[in-house]
């Protein structure tokens, strides 16, 4: 199968074409012929080597962490899911990502995709929305009521909290530039704050939680607007514990955990038409097109979603 991999880390010229096996399905696996898949900023970060020291891969890797698909291949213990079926996951990826036309995936993993809901709009989803839910719904315990801050409401992550919060019911505000700000206070923003003319910190306070996904200064300033009580999950950095205990802060570091179940929620939300996947940038399925994906993703200024079409 065709799949862009890397041999070893370095900058975007290391992603080069290759073919690779096709996978064969664990027993409780399926494999997945894909259609689309989306960046994210760990694969830029794995493929520089920023990494190596948490995630264990061995060269070639293939990168990529969203996919979407049809089922090719069932496992012998697989019982929910079929050979047609149209799916989409955050696959628990080792050596075998979705920078490919095929990969497997275990069947907790998976979710079906709504039929109002394209494979590039799937794609999207599995490893931001997941990120955003579990900040929101599994660390934070949001509830109706809620005031929520969401820091860059116009990135991948963000702009799937902005719409998970709303449908939770809270008081929605967040931070991004003017040019965004149209389309992402559609999405339900109570609040929107141009951050290149406003500083949230004078205009914010009393906040149940605030969802981190800039760290540094931003995130130290962000438990100034907290209440006692609060919540500041980072997708970043780990927050500093002093700075949670002198605020009375529950803070920590979130790092997803895939759960089909989970993402099964999602998906049931985008039938609904209470979430939606924009779309920002696509790119095709090949060396340079995932190059110039990954540049785009690591300027931090892409427009909701990056996907690539495989086919």
């Amino acid at each position: 199968m065709k799949a862009i991999v890397i041999e070893q880390y370095g900058d975007k010229n290391q992603l080069i074409e290759k073919e690779m096996p096709r996978p064969v399905p664990g027993d409780h696996q399926v494999v997945v012929e894909l259609h689309a898949t989306s960046i994210n900023p760990i694969d830029w970060k794995v493929r520089e080597g920023y990494l190596k020291e948490m995630l264990d891969f061995d060269f070639p890797i293939i990168l990529g962490w969203d996919a979407a698909g049809v089922i090719t291949d069932v496992g012998n213990k697989v019982t929910n899911f079929k050979a047609g079926d149209r799916v989409f996951a955050r696959p628990d990826t080792t050596r075998l990502g979705t920078y490919a036309q095929y990969t497997a995936v275990d069947e907790h993993l998976l979710a079906h995709i709504p039929e109002n809901v394209s494979f590039e709009e799937a794609a999207a989803v599995p490893l931001a929305g997941l990120t955003a839910w579990q900040c929101l719904v599994d660390f934070s315990d949001i509830k109706e009521g809620d005031k929520v801050l969401i820091h860059a409401g116009s990135g991948g992550v963000g702009h799937y909290a902005i719409q998970i919060a709303k449908n939770m019911g809270a008081y929605v505000a967040t931070t991004a530039s003017g040019k965004n700000k149209e389309w992402v206070e559609k999405l339900g923003v109570d609040e929107f704050i141009n951050y290149k003319e406003k500083d949230f910190a004078d205009e914010l306070s009393n906040y149940d939680i605030v969802l981190d996904t800039l760290g540094g200064e931003i995130q130290e300033k962000s438990f100034g607007i907290l209440k006692k009580g609060g919540s500041l999950p980072s997708i970043v950095q780990p927050p500093e514990d002093k700075l949670a205990d002198e605020h009375g802060v529950n803070a920590g570091f979130v790092w997803l955990e895939p759960d089909g179940e989970k993402l099964t929620k999602l998906a049931q939300m985008m039938e609904e038409g209470n979430l939606v996947s924009v779309i920002g940038h696509q790119f095709n399925f090949s060396a340079e097109g995932l190059q110039d994906a990954h540049d785009l993703s690591e300027t931090h200024h892409a427009k909701g979603k990056i996907v690539i079409k495989i086919k």
